[in-house]
C-alpha cells in the first residue's frame, strides 16, 4: 500500500513544497496537488518535480472542461517528462458552478467527455495521429465546423512514457462504471471501507467485469485525517474527529443544488437519509455550524484514521482488504512528518 496526500488549494504552496521534500523524505509516496479555481496546478507540480527526487506527483484533479483533450495530453506528457516518469493525471468533471461561472464554458456531457479525454491521452502518448470522433470530442472538427484547414497531428516529442496513470474522480453511476472499466485508478470521496459497496458496489462490479486484464487492478486511492497517539480515544479523538465536520458539512450540504447534490446522495446512501436531510437544510438556510454538528460521528470515525497505533493498524487493514492501494492520509495533530513515518511503519 502507498501512502498519499492531497495539498491544499489556496495555502502557502512554497510552504507546501518544504512540506512534501521533508514528507518525501519520511516515506510519503505521492502528492495530490488540486486546482478548483485556484492557481492553477500544472505550474505547481512543474516546480514541485524540480524540488523532489523519488515522490509521485498526481492532479488531484484537473477538470476536463477548462483544457482540450490534446492540451490535457501534452501537459500530463511534459509534467511526466519533466518528472522523470513520476507524474499521476487525475481527471475529474468538477461542477457547474465552476465550470459555467469561472470558466464560462457549458456543463456538458461530463461522463462521456471524460471517457474521450481518456482515449485521446492516450492516443497523444502513443504518437499516433489524433483522429477521434466521439461523444463529446471530434479531433480535428468535423466537416462544416472551423475554416477546414484541420489535420490529424501527433505529438511531437516522445513522451517518456506510453501509458501514464490515469485517476478518474467519478462519484456516481456510469461514472464509477466507466472508472472501473477504462482508468488506473479511481479516487472517490467519503470512503468508507466497510460501507462503501452499499454506494458504489454494483457500479464497480459492472466496469470491472469489463475491464480489460492488462490494465491490471483497479487501484483506489482513499483515507482521510490521521492522527496516532496512544491519548487519542473518546473525548479526545473525537475533538480531532469534529475537525472534519466543516469540510463534511460543506459538500453534503452546500455543493450543487438541493435536488443535485451527489454528495449529499453518498452520505444517505450509506445509510444516513435523515442526517443528510437536515445538513443540507441548515447549510443551505446559513447556520453552517449547526450543520457541521449534524454530521454523525459514525461517518467521521468511519471515514478517518484516529486513535492508538493499534486501532489505526485496524483501519489501514479496513482499507486494505476494500482494495484501496493508496491510502491518502491529511495528517493533523503532531508533526506530520513523525506520522507519516509512523504510519509507514504500521503499513509495512
Amino acid at each position: 500500500m502507498k501512502l498519499s496526500m492531497m495539498i491544499n488549494y489556496s495555502g502557502d504552496f512554497h510552504a507546501d513544497v518544504q512540506r512534501v521534500q521533508e514528507l518525501e523524505a519520511a516515506g510519503l509516496d505521492l502528492v495530490w496537488v488540486p486546482e478548483a479555481y485556484s492557481f492553477d496546478a500544472v505550474s505547481q507540480m512543474g516546480y514541485l518535480a524540480a524540488k523532489t527526487d523519488r515522490i509521485q506527483i498526481g492532479s488531484g484533479i484537473l477538470n476536463v472542461f477548462s483544457r482540450t483533450a490534446s492540451c490535457m495530453a501534452q501537459t500530463a506528457a511534459g509534467l511526466d517528462y519533466v518528472s522523470d516518469g513520476r507524474f499521476v493525471l487525475g481527471l475529474g468533471a468538477s461542477g457547474p458552478q465552476v465550470i459555467e461561472g469561472f470558466h464560462g464554458v457549458p456543463y456538458d456531457k461530463p461522463m462521456p467527455r471524460i471517457r474521450d479525454y481518456i482515449e485521446v491521452c492516450r492516443m497523444v502518448w502513443r504518437r499516433e495521429r489524433v483522429d477521434y470522433q466521439g461523444a463529446a470530442v471530434q479531433v480535428p472538427l468535423p466537416e462544416g465546423q472551423g475554416t477546414g484547414l484541420g489535420k490529424a497531428l501527433k505529438l511531437i516529442n516522445h513522451p517518456v512514457r506510453a501509458e501514464i496513470p490515469i485517476f478518474w474522480a467519478s462519484l456516481m453511476g456510469l461514472s464509477v462504471t466507466a472508472t472501473a472499466e477504462i482508468a488506473e485508478g479511481w479516487l472517490p470521496i467519503f470512503f468508507d471501507p466497510e460501507k462503501f459497496r452499499s454506494v458504489w458496489g454494483a457500479e464497480l462490479d459492472k466496469g470491472l467485469a469489463k475491464r480489460d486484464p492488462a490494465r491490471g487492478p483497479l487501484q483506489i486511492s482513499a483515507g482521510g485525517m490521521v492522527a496516532i497517539d496512544e491519548s487519542l480515544t473518546g473525548d479526545a479523538r473525537n475533538r480531532i474527529l469534529d475537525m472534519a465536520r466543516p469540510n463534511v458539512a460543506l459538500y453534503v450540504g452546500g455543493m450543487g443544488a438541493r435536488d443535485k447534490n451527489f454528495y449529499n446522495t453518498i452520505c444517505r446512501k450509506y445509510g444516513y437519509e435523515d442526517e443528510a436531510a437536515e445538513i443540507q437544510d441548515l447549510y443551505l438556510s446559513g447556520k453552517k455550524d449547526e450543520a457541521a454538528a449534524a454530521v454523525p460521528a459514525e461517518m467521521l470515525e468511519n471515514t478517518n484514521l484516529v486513535g492508538p497505533a493499534s486501532y489505526v493498524r485496524e483501519r489501514i487493514a479496513a482499507y486494505r482488504e476494500a482494495g484501496v492501494t493508496h491510502l491518502s492520509v491529511t495528517p493533523v495533530g503532531a508533526g506530520a512528518t513523525e506520522t507519516i513515518e509512523a504510519l509507514r511503519g504500521l503499513i509495512d
